[in-house]
């Protein structure tokens, strides 16, 4: 089935509205930035609180901030005094737009944002996360699930963003992004012959799969 603009029209009519100030964010990410389409948007931003409100997780790992849609998103999500996300983000140009907005925001204050790599970031902090959300550079996909593994306990999540790659995890790799296809399409092999995980995909935006650590 195809997703047509009115069908998309509907959909938004039918599902909760988009907060005010996601809305904004979301606008401002596509007039300031190239690549604004990266921001996770209305429906994902609203999956994404959902799940956290379904998996009630004290600390949340996020891969790939980019302007802070879906930290902010998962963050309205949150039902534990105690609870936080710690996310990362390597482009350091993006922080003044992120903290702008999580200022704004009455969910940023549960929010810290962590600038540089994952892998050093991830380790530095050290730890356990009850979620983790992988929306990161693509060709890290394969290191980035095999480190978030050491993180996770059993009945912890991982959310990974992009695995269906514009429909190019089938058929010939294209040239123009052979990198991060070929490691994309790593990532959902290694991911399939887990037996420590179950897993679904949800051809939703770009796709989406749903791992849950059961050993």
């Amino acid at each position: 089935m195809e997703i047509t603009t009115e069908l998309e029209q509907y959909i938004e009519r039918h599902i909760d509205a988009e907060p005010e100030l996601l809305y904004d964010l979301n606008r401002q990410s596509h007039i300031r930035l190239l690549a604004g389409r990266m921001a996770s948007g209305h429906w994902q931003g609203r999956l994404l609180k959902m799940l956290v409100r379904m998996i009630n997780p004290r600390a949340i790992l996020e891969l790939g901030t980019f302007t802070g849609y879906s930290a902010l998103s998962m963050a309205e999500g949150l039902i534990r005094e105690d609870s936080w996300i710690d996310t990362v983000e390597i482009d350091d140009e993006l922080e003044p737009l992120i903290r702008e907005f999580l200022d704004k925001s009455p969910y940023g204050a549960r929010v810290r944002l962590h600038i540089g790599a994952a892998e050093e970031v991830v380790e530095r902090l050290g730890g356990e996360w009850d979620m983790v959300f992988i929306d990161a550079n693509k060709r890290n996909y394969p290191e980035n699930y095999k480190m978030c593994m050491k993180h996770i306990p059993i009945g912890g999540y991982i959310i990974a963003d992009n695995i269906l790659w514009d429909g190019k995890v089938v058929g010939p790799i294209p040239k123009e992004d052979a990198a991060q296809t070929k490691a994309i399409r790593e990532f959902n092999d290694i991911v399939a012959n887990d037996e420590r995980v179950e897993k679904v995909i949800l051809p939703l935006r770009d796709g989406l799969t749903i791992i849950r650590r059961i050993k």
